[in-house]
């Protein structure tokens, strides 16, 4: 595998010198700070990159180029934003990206509840709560037939939770939940989330399939013409939130968006925790399954605390059974003959980053042990495998 660390830009606190002390040798990032729905200019792009390679790294995935909502309703300025994108795509080509990746999650990216909550040795995790969840969305938000989705122990669970918590209470897990995250595409209040929900209005599961696929159809020939491969982070969580649909979440909708668009440049983030949280995951199964479409790889364990509430284990940890999933991913490397990007993925908060202002589940620390262990794990699978990692 080909390890990298994801980077912020400039404005990130962890420095492209830290980044490479911790043993990677590329990065992968994204023009942040350029608005949703915008070209990325070559200019802007060959800038970026010769900061990071300055630093003695290497630049060949972007993480992330944002799909506006506009192309996920497919919306009255969908020509605009396709040709955007396309245009985007163009550029990264010829700066010598490799690989793009995106998702198809409305409105919100990766959704937490708690992004700093402690574990038994002190450090802090991510986590998401299914009741903290109903909780905004039935008392908060008060989004119209929000009911409906939650089971009755759940709904009566969340009025006594509401009732119990403070203001300052109140207004953290709204700012968690809606606030915007790193990567995340868009920040809200919950007057506008509930404003945002209601431009899905119609959208139902199918109609989010074809969406994407059509977003795929229109932009997967100029990805192929410029050596791109776009691929499609699943759904974390992957299950509806918020009365919204979220198609790329498991095997049966990836296989199904595969045969929908063939075209070479379909391929997909394998993200060891967003499909973790599936019932009977099998993780090593899906990369044999996947093979080739897999251009890049998100390498985290989950802990399941119930079907809808976990957090971010250590990398070793949790329910992923890591060591079999690199050893597929070791597999296909030597079958394919390419080392395929890998980062670790949501670090723990640990020792001095407790400290220190860090970006939700990107501090340094406990990105670089997740690092340091997956590689251990890759280099004992090749050997014990008589090749090399």
């Amino acid at each position: 595998m080909t390890q990298t660390m994801r980077w912020f830009g400039p404005r990130d606190p962890v420095t492209l010198a830290g980044i490479r002390q911790s043993g990677a040798t590329e990065v992968v990032t994204a023009l942040h700070e350029v608005p949703n729905g915008q070209v990325w200019t070559r200019e802007a792009i060959a800038e970026r990159k010769a900061v990071v390679e300055a630093a003695g790294l290497g630049w060949t995935v972007v993480e992330s180029l944002p799909v506006c909502d506009g192309i996920k309703t497919h919306g009255p300025d969908w020509e605009q934003l396709i040709e955007a994108y396309r245009e985007s795509l163009r550029n990264l080509g010829a700066c010598g990206i490799k690989v793009v990746t995106y998702n198809f999650m409305p409105l919100l990216d990766w959704t937490r509840t708690d992004l700093a909550w402690e574990l038994p040795d002190g450090a802090r995790a991510l986590r998401f709560e299914w009741e903290a969840i109903a909780v905004y969305d039935l008392h908060i938000l008060k989004r119209p037939g929000a009911e409906g989705d939650y089971a009755p122990e759940v709904r009566e669970a969340a009025a006594r939770r509401f009732d119990a918590m403070s203001e300052a209470e109140r207004h953290q897990l709204e700012r968690t939940i809606i606030a915007g995250l790193p990567g995340s595409e868009e920040s809200f209040t919950s007057a506008q989330f509930l404003a945002a929900i209601d431009t899905y209005a119609g959208i139902d599961a199918a109609r989010l399939r074809a969406n994407h696929a059509a977003f795929l159809e229109a932009v997967c020939p100029t990805a192929e013409e410029s050596g791109v491969q776009l691929v499609v982070h699943p759904d974390d969580p992957p299950f509806a939130l918020f009365g919204i649909p979220r198609v790329v979440s498991t095997v049966a909708d990836l296989d199904a968006l595969f045969a929908r668009v063939p075209s070479p440049a379909n391929g997909l983030c394998f993200c060891a925790g967003s499909f973790g949280i599936l019932p009977d995951a099998d993780l090593p199964g899906m990369i044999e399954r996947f093979g080739s479409r897999i251009g890049f790889l998100h390498l985290r364990a989950i802990e399941l605390e119930s079907e809808k509430t976990f957090y971010e284990a250590a990398h070793l940890e949790g329910n992923a059974g890591m060591p079999a999933v690199i050893a597929a991913i070791h597999a296909l490397s030597v079958r394919e003959g390419r080392s395929i990007p890998m980062r670790p993925d949501h670090g723990h908060q640990m020792l001095d980053d407790l400290n220190r202002k860090t970006n939700p589940g990107y501090s340094l620390l406990g990105r670089m042990r997740g690092l340091a262990e997956l590689r251990g794990v890759e280099r004992g699978v090749a050997f014990s495998a008589g090749t090399t990692a």
